[in-house]
């Protein structure tokens, strides 16, 4: 790569940060159109006999005895499904078996350190703990020179630093990221840009474009 023409290496890497954020893009579309495909699958299969217990006249066979699929059928009952459990997921008794259940491995020796921790990032994100929508520049390498990252706590004063705040700066190309605890007048609150937009500029390098 070092023999290769300077015109050559940054066409090379401009390919490369165009594939990877072409990654960023798709992952989450084919992991949720993956999900939802085995799960249709994996109803389509078992429900044309199930149905055909049950209501023997309801379905036709082929010449070979096998039972025929219902178009559609499959559809509705993953949709259904799906819908079932949203609505479980919201009644009180459920709410309260979760509660249960997060408690104890909460406090379960050995697994509570990585539950907690991946229970309280992903709330971090979307849950009702969200903490990653206060988009931020922080200096902490030189004079003019910014990072973006996002303010997670208003204060510091647990490690006797009031007048500080916490600032979690995502790296790029990674699932990772490094947490700065600066003074306040270190950072600068990005008020034109959304948190979304300024996580996705961070995450691809600043490849991605970004809108006020």
């Amino acid at each position: 790569m070092s023999r290769l023409k300077p015109n050559v290496r940054n066409y090379l890497k401009k390919l490369l940060q165009l594939f990877l954020q072409g990654l960023i893009v798709l992952a989450p579309i084919g992991i949720t159109l993956w999900v939802v495909v085995g799960l249709f699958k994996l109803v389509d299969g078992f429900l044309p006999n199930l149905v055909n217990a049950l209501f023997p006249d309801l379905l036709k066979k082929d010449i070979a005895g096998n039972v025929n699929s219902l178009p559609g059928l499959g559809f509705v009952v993953v949709v259904a499904l799906v819908l079932l459990v949203g609505w479980l997921s919201s009644l009180f008794v459920v709410g309260r078996l979760v509660a249960v259940l997060d408690t104890v491995l909460e406090k379960t020796p050995g697994i509570k350190f990585i539950y907690s921790s991946v229970k309280d990032f992903l709330e971090a994100f979307a849950g009702n703990k969200k903490k990653f929508d206060k988009a931020v520049l922080v200096n902490v390498d030189a004079p003019n020179v910014w990072r973006i990252g996002f303010m997670t706590q208003q204060s510091a004063r647990e490690f006797n630093l009031a007048d500080h705040v916490t600032v979690y700066v995502p790296h790029s190309y990674a699932i990772s990221g490094i947490t700065y605890i600066v003074p306040r007048d270190h950072i600068r609150l990005i008020d034109k840009v959304s948190a979304a937009d300024a996580m996705k500029y961070a995450v691809s390098g600043g490849v991605t474009d970004v809108h006020e």
